[in-house]
């Protein structure tokens, strides 16, 4: 897994590529961990992720219960391979995805 990261001020984007999973999921926490001082805009491009696993969507779940504290958190470009795990696991009533 590559993690590209873009801030801008107070807005963060980060776009993971390959595989979320056991082995990659705290990699992408730590992304999150060192780069969210002060943003209270976080956008998460999913465009080219392949797959996440319940670690992953742990990772998700967490950085939205902090970005409510202090702004707003966003899923863009979800593929239908990851929607699919978002619907069955009731997380697209959680997150914000456009």
């Amino acid at each position: 897994m590559t993690i590209v990261v873009k801030k801008d001020g107070e807005k963060l984007t980060l776009a993971p590529e390959g595989r979320i999973d056991t082995v990659t999921s705290p990699e992408f926490g730590k992304s999150i961990e060192d780069n969210i001082e002060g943003v209270k805009d976080l956008v998460i491009d999913l465009e080219k992720l392949e797959y996440i696993s319940s670690a992953g969507l742990r990772v998700l779940l967490t950085t939205q219960k902090n970005m409510n504290k202090v702004g707003t958190m966003k899923l863009i470009h979800v593929n239908d391979v990851i929607m699919d795990v978002f619907n069955i696991t009731g997380f697209v009533d959680i997150l914000t995805i456009e």
